[in-house]
């Protein structure tokens, strides 16, 4: 059981070793993830990476999801006032906001919903 042991160490020994390390500096410098990340990103169709778990997130960004629509807010006397149905308004007051709220060109549009490479 002891002669087990003291050659447990050895099996990280070899000359196959600095190649992985070298490579994995290399991928890790170039593209943020290791070989066996950028295998399983490739494999996935998403962004994998340790570098994210060291991050404190998950080991694979989430799949795209669009967020809510944001409110319909309106300046009062007072402070804005914020609805979530603005259709409901009698008189469609002007939005505080201006501008768009969701993807509005192609280019973005495929940067949130495709895969990764």
């Amino acid at each position: 059981m002891l002669a087990l042991f003291c050659v447990i160490p050895l099996a990280g020994c070899g000359i196959g070793t600095g190649a992985t390390v070298a490579a994995n500096v290399v991928t890790l410098t170039t593209i943020h993830r290791t070989v066996p990340d950028a295998v399983v990103s490739l494999i996935s169709g998403r962004n994998c990476s340790m570098v994210r778990l060291d991050e404190q997130k998950s080991y694979c960004v989430p799949k795209y999801v669009p967020p809510p629509p944001p409110p319909y807010c309106t300046q009062t006397l007072g402070d804005p006032e914020c609805w979530a149905d603005p259709e409901k308004l009698p008189d469609h007051a002007p939005q505080i906001a201006e501008g768009p709220y969701k993807l509005t060109t192609p280019a973005q549009i495929a940067s949130a919903e495709g895969s990764w490479p």
